[in-house]
């Protein structure tokens, strides 16, 4: 009988974060849990053990935050209690344009997309090269494609970062793939207080179905995944448009 690994998701309280704990612990990976709220955190822990018999640990960080960012990072480094896999999916998003935010927001989501993913990978990384096996999905964004601000600009760096990752880590026995969904139903964009109806129902998709694409290219070493056959058509048109037609107008906050 297998040992049973261990898995370390971000964001994990809801949305892609949660689902990814589910499909996981499914497949009988024991759970490490990271998000800022703890109690939010030990519900989905029980709902895991309930429903899976796996073992969680729930580990409250702001991963924003230098503090929290290191207390991540000293449970992967742990050579006693390794990771097998790691998504990093923790995410924000800004409603208003670049120069219209307030610069501090502007630079916890650059630390949130691009600094905290980066540092983890490269924990995660060192235990997993050891071991020659391990899993790292980075959930960016099919934005990563387009022109559309700060957020582009974060995911796009996760999608380079990942594709050169993959080819450079995959023949060590690593994986590591940018998951890029489109528009999602999550708590993402309710949080951000955009206006939803601003993509039409074709656009959206269900979470369940983008973590078991994300999950199945990884396990086949892909380094990018874009979940459905019209979002991958729209990252291809997006390569080719001139930046001005993917740039498009800022997002509408919810009336």
């Amino acid at each position: 009988m297998e040992t049973p690994t261990t898995a370390l998701i971000t964001g994990a309280t809801a949305g892609l974060g949660a689902e990814f704990a589910r499909q996981l612990a499914q497949e009988g990976h024991h759970m490490v849990l990271v998000a800022r709220d703890a109690a939010r955190l030990q519900q989905i822990a029980d709902e895991l053990e309930r429903d899976y018999s796996v073992s969680t640990e729930v580990l409250p960080a702001d991963l924003t935050d230098d503090a929290g960012v290191a207390a991540v990072v000293g449970r992967l480094t742990d050579p006693a209690r390794p990771v097998e896999v790691l998504v990093n999916n923790a995410g924000i998003g800004l409603l208003h344009s670049f120069e219209k935010n307030p610069l501090e927001d502007e630079r916890r989501h650059l630390r949130l997309h691009v600094q905290t993913p980066m540092e983890l990978c490269h924990a995660a990384l060192q235990g997993m090269l050891e071991r020659r096996s391990g899993r790292i999905i980075n959930v960016a964004s099919v934005s990563a494609f387009a022109n559309r601000g700060s957020y582009s600009a974060a995911k796009a760096w996760q999608v380079v970062f990942s594709r050169w990752a993959n080819l450079a880590y995959g023949p060590r026995g690593v994986h590591v793939t940018a998951l890029c969904p489109g528009f999602t139903h999550t708590e993402f964009h309710d949080r951000m207080g955009m206006d939803k109806s601003v993509a039409p129902h074709w656009m959206w998709l269900r979470a369940d179905w983008v973590v078991r694409d994300g999950l199945a290219d990884n396990a086949r070493g892909k380094g990018v995944s874009i979940p459905t056959k019209r979002y991958k058509l729209v990252a291809a048109i997006s390569r080719v448009l001139p930046a001005r037609f993917t740039s498009g107008p800022p997002r509408r906050p919810k009336q």
